[in-house]
């Protein structure tokens, strides 16, 4: 379940630079409504499809503007708020029974499609049997069969195969899926195959959002846009261009604590390189006074905004949720010991990788593969290496592990301008720790290229990144160090370095029974303390975000739950 991997933002500025701009930009607010708002991108968008869209700022500004789920993160500008979890289409975050294999949620009153039909508990269930139409509806997230409690084919794919398919096996399918998802008036009922004790968080998902069966276009839906939030299309999407998004008269304020949507209009284009948008709103001209960046501007001009106050006080930064991170392969010799993986830990310098991504406003050292703004985040640094690294500590440690020095090892990474410099910073402290490290960059296919059985005799540490899918540390852990899921005579899936303790595997399913949010997140911090401990994993980074806005933008913040993104709940524009 859940997370996403092969992300890439970059930044600038210095790592705990006070000139670097804070989440909440420092422009008056207001709760003024009307005016346009035009929001820059270089694209493209894949899909406004809910069951097809799979990047997280298309799920984002989605999730914002046009497109509804039984449950949402609320909006705020303080990042210690931007987890809390609402209802959106549901009254409230859910009701489990006490083992946690069923959730309920019951719909608002008065919720509305754009041509003011009622949005009900069937539409949010056809919506979710779309993503079992997995020939048809390709690129979204895919929990709804892994959790739900329709049975599966030997092969591992489900009985149920969407609600496109007709026929004798068709049939007895779709009785599988009503079994497992079932409507009493207002009320969705899902029946799990499994405990799931944040299933009121994956929900938030653009994947379980309802569609009106009468609009489906299916296989040709790719940019189809029926709204049931505060905006809709004007005209059809024009892909590699964009569109522009208006209100949608049938949504009613009272029915959504999640956004504000101050804007009249929203004209969205896309198409546009980064660099070229970060200019144009920089110059503040009559076509940029009310323009955003949906992308992160480029690291030179970065360093101009953080110099010049009119410009920083118009921009804003963010902790994206993308981190990247080291795993030691445990098939190698060299790392078949707690204490050479301990070693490699220790010897990295996170500060130096930051420095070579472009610094403060590219990302932050991190030891955990946690995102700051997550319940389950974490200041722990269990090996005591600190962000620079410490090659005394490491050099005791690989004597411990009874391995002579230089100890040679062989290091994959995804190869980019960027990350050839970010890896390359990393040498100087494996060297002076003992170790002889051989940098191997790869481009085509690199996830799939480590998956493989063969890198486990051909590397000895993998580079790899990773993003939560919500507000939970068990969108992290179990998918990349649970062996039970992963592994296989396949691969390591996404266990790349062949991670395997029964003990760990234990504790992961109790912490996914525990039904208190808080105690649950708790668990998950004391596990990932573990994790590292143990050498599973080397944090590097978490990736950040700077965005720019035109003078005449309001309330511009950034989301960190949600992606790092610019937060549409909310922005607004002077009249």
């Amino acid at each position: 379940m859940g997370g996403a991997a092969g992300c890439s933002i970059l930044g600038g500025g210095d790592a705990d630079s006070p000139s670097t701009p804070a989440v909440a930009a420092t422009h008056d607010r207001t709760d003024e409504r009307g005016g346009t708002i035009k929001a820059l991108s270089l694209g493209p968008v894949l899909s406004w499809d809910p069951q097809r869209i799979g990047a997280r700022d298309d799920a984002a500004f989605a999730g914002r503007t046009f497109l509804r789920t039984l449950t949402a993160y609320q909006p705020s500008t303080d990042t210690r708020n931007q987890a809390r979890l609402v209802g959106d289409l549901a009254t409230d975050t859910g009701t489990p029974n006490k083992d946690l294999t069923t959730w309920s949620f019951t719909l608002r009153d008065e919720l509305a499609w754009e041509d003011g039909s009622p949005v009900t508990c069937e539409d949010v269930k056809y919506g979710i049997s779309r993503s079992f139409a997995t020939k048809v509806i390709t690129g979204g997230s895919t929990d709804a069969l892994a959790v739900l409690n329709v049975p599966k084919l030997p092969d591992g794919t489900s009985v149920y195969t969407g609600p496109y398919v007709t026929g004798q096996a068709a049939a007895a399918g779709a009785a599988a899926y009503n079994s497992a998802v079932t409507c009493r008036g207002m009320t969705i009922t899902f029946a799990l195959s499994a405990p799931v004790s944040d299933f009121n968080e994956m929900v938030t998902q653009a994947a379980f959002a309802p569609v009106k069966q009468s609009t489906d276009k299916a296989g040709d839906g790719t940019f189809a846009v029926f709204s049931n939030g505060p905006y809709k299309l004007s005209a059809p999407w024009r892909a590699s261009t964009g569109g522009s998004w208006v209100r949608n008269p049938h949504w009613k304020a009272s029915t959504d604590e999640v956004r504000r949507a101050f804007p009249d209009r929203i004209d969205y284009q896309e198409g546009i390189e980064t660099q070229t948008v970060a200019q144009q709103i920089m110059a503040d001209g009559d076509n940029s006074r009310s323009a955003v960046a949906l992308g992160s501007a480029p690291p030179a001009i970065q360093q101009h905004i953080l110099t010049v106050d009119a410009l920083k006080e118009r921009s804003v930064t963010a902790g994206t949720g993308l981190v990247d991170y080291l795993v030691p392969n445990l098939k190698s010799a060299t790392f078949a010991t707690v204490e050479a993986r301990q070693a490699l830990a220790v010897a990295t310098n996170r500060e130096a990788y930051v420095t070579a991504l472009g610094g403060g406003t590219s990302g932050r050292p991190a030891t955990s593969l946690i995102p700051e703004v997550l319940p389950a985040a974490h200041e722990s640094d269990p090996l005591k290496a600190g962000d620079g690294g410490d090659a005394g500590m490491a050099k005791v440690l690989l004597g411990k592990a009874g391995l002579t020095i230089p100890v040679p090892i062989r290091v994959a990474y995804r190869s980019s301008p960027v990350a050839d410099k970010a890896m390359a910073s990393l040498v100087a402290g494996w060297t002076e720790a003992g170790f002889a490290p051989t940098l191997t960059p790869l481009k085509d296919e690199y996830f799939t290229t480590i998956a493989q059985p063969a890198a486990a005799s051909a590397y000895d540490v993998f580079w790899s990144n990773w993003a939560p899918a919500w507000a939970s540390a068990s969108t992290i852990l179990p998918a990349l160090f649970d062996s039970s899921i992963n592994m296989s005579s396949a691969g390591p899936g996404r266990d790349y370095g062949y991670f395997n303790d029964v003990k760990i595997n234990a504790e992961m399913a109790r912490i996914n029974t525990i039904p208190d949010r808080s105690e649950r997140e708790k668990a998950w911090t004391a596990l990932d303390v573990r994790l590292q401990t143990l050498g599973a994993y080397i944090g590097l980074a978490e990736r950040r975000a700077l965005y720019i806005a035109g003078s005449d933008v309001r309330n511009l913040s950034a989301n960190e739950v949600i992606g790092g993104v610019v937060e549409f709940a909310d922005i607004a524009v002077r009249q």
